[in-house]
């Protein structure tokens, strides 16, 4: 009997030990090589080559990613709490606004990018679209048109800017309200979502940004700077748009006004593997890895850029930032 009950405690303690972490033979002195990464659906592309290139330097590493919209990333980590190492943002607002300085200390704009409308060769009226008609085209009750979800996406309230720029920019009164007023039915959660939907012809056309109609290979037309959200030296007239957002606390709405497209990337506070996140940062930083991939995917760097939390950046990142 004496041995029948050792030999069950034996086996418990193994299996103590095993949930716990432990296995014999097993080095658990050694580091855990996971990183977790949230990142916006317009990342996936360049984001895809760069976690490949940062594998490859660095033997071992385990990447584990979610790729949503910007302010569901955000969410995840305030709302859901779900262990995060590295969040890169569509907006480097979302994480000013929904982040710092309760889950994020700071923040580094990296890469931008700008607003188009995309179609494929079976959407209708693709032959007479221009930059002087299409606003007209787009209100054809024939046509279909698609859009983010301002609330998960900064897609969706960019393109609910460029409509708003679009209709003070050809004074065209009421033009926004009728854009958006147009079938919600192709509203979806990020925008990358709605690409199949334009593959499989159930779209026209939909606002997105550039970068993905080149990574995809879809036709697309150019807005004039005033409309399009990517030239910084017409922030002031950007924020001539506005719209109303969920807030940062459940249940509340906010104002964001217009502005020029900035991504963002930060490490949160509760991030489980901090080390290996700093090494990442580095990567995506380097105008000879990182930046170079964001750059041939069609989206620019911006490094350095002016940082409103210079001062709580850790030295190391400082060289990818200016002093607002």
């Amino acid at each position: 009997m004496g041995l029948a009950i050792g030999s069950n405690v034996r086996i418990w303690v193994c299996v103590v030990l095993l949930l716990c972490g432990f296995a014999p033979g097993h080095d658990n002195g050694s580091a855990d090589q996971s990183l977790i990464i949230f990142h916006a659906g317009s990342l996936a592309v360049p984001f895809e080559k760069i976690i490949e290139g940062f594998k490859k330097e660095n033997s071992g590493v385990v990447v584990l990613k979610e790729i949503a919209g910007s302010r569901e990333c955000a969410r995840k980590i305030t709302e859901l709490h779900k262990p995060c190492d590295v969040l890169a943002s569509a907006d480097y607002l979302v994480i000013d606004q929904l982040l710092i300085p309760r889950y994020a200390d700071w923040n580094l704009k990296f890469a931008t990018n700008e607003m188009t409308i995309v179609y494929s060769d079976k959407s209708r009226r693709a032959g007479e679209l221009n930059r002087r008609n299409w606003y007209e085209i787009l209100l054809d009750e024939r046509v279909s048109l698609g859009r983010a979800d301002p609330d998960a996406d900064p897609c969706g309230y960019r393109t609910i800017w460029t409509m708003q720029l679009a209709e003070l920019y050809y004074q065209k009164p009421g033009l926004a309200g009728k854009l958006l007023a147009k079938r919600n039915a192709y509203i979806r959660p990020k925008e990358v979502d709605l690409v199949a939907l334009l593959n499989a012809g159930e779209l026209d056309y939909l606002f997105i940004y550039r970068s993905i109609a080149r990574q995809h290979g879809f036709r697309y037309l150019t807005l004039p700077d005033e409309i399009n959200l990517k030239n910084a030296d017409l922030e002031g007239y950007y924020r001539k748009a506005a719209v109303e957002l969920s807030g940062p606390v459940p249940g509340t709405r906010v104002t964001q006004y217009g502005g020029s497209m900035v991504y963002g990337v930060t490490i949160p506070t509760s991030a489980p593997h901090p080390e290996l996140a700093r090494k990442f940062i580095h990567y995506l930083m380097d105008r000879g890895k990182g930046l170079k991939v964001m750059e041939d995917e069609g989206q620019p760097a911006v490094v350095p850029s002016d940082c409103d939390t210079y001062d709580r950046l850790p030295v190391e990142f400082r060289r990818y930032a200016r002093m607002k």
